[in-house]
């Protein structure tokens, strides 16, 4: 459904340290840095049009938004355990340790706020 997502963030050295750190434990490559950008995933092309691409660009603080959130997709529970211990020793806030959800019975997230209050979130949908 999405083909690409960016994220405004006010410091882009404190981003890179918890996009890098939550990123890795979910197993997607950064593409590359500026002084005023980060990129996480593959840009889709005619040959691979199911890449998704994230975008870390620097702007002003971003404004409050509780119902804006980011979910990034685990493969396994373990990944969703690592993205939020990660996340934590990187800079972010916790915002909903993981556990299971009640959106459906397999449902195991865990949510995050990136050192600009971002909300993020990692969810794995598999039983176990």
């Amino acid at each position: 459904m999405l083909d690409h997502v960016s994220i405004t963030v006010s410091d882009i050295a404190a981003a890179e340290r918890f996009y890098d750190a939550i990123m890795k434990v979910l197993d997607v490559v950064k593409v590359g840095r500026r002084d005023d950008w980060l990129g996480y995933g593959e840009r889709a092309r005619p040959a691979y049009p199911d890449r998704v691409y994230l975008s870390i660009r620097k702007g002003a603080k971003p404004e409050e938004a509780l119902g804006r959130h980011w979910c990034f997709e685990a493969k396994w529970r373990t990944q969703v355990d690592a993205f939020w211990d990660a996340g934590i020793a990187a800079g972010g806030t916790d915002d909903g340790a993981p556990g299971l959800r009640d959106y459906h019975t397999s449902c195991y997230a865990a949510f995050l706020r990136d050192p600009d209050g971002n909300r993020i979130e990692a969810v794995c949908h598999h039983a176990v």
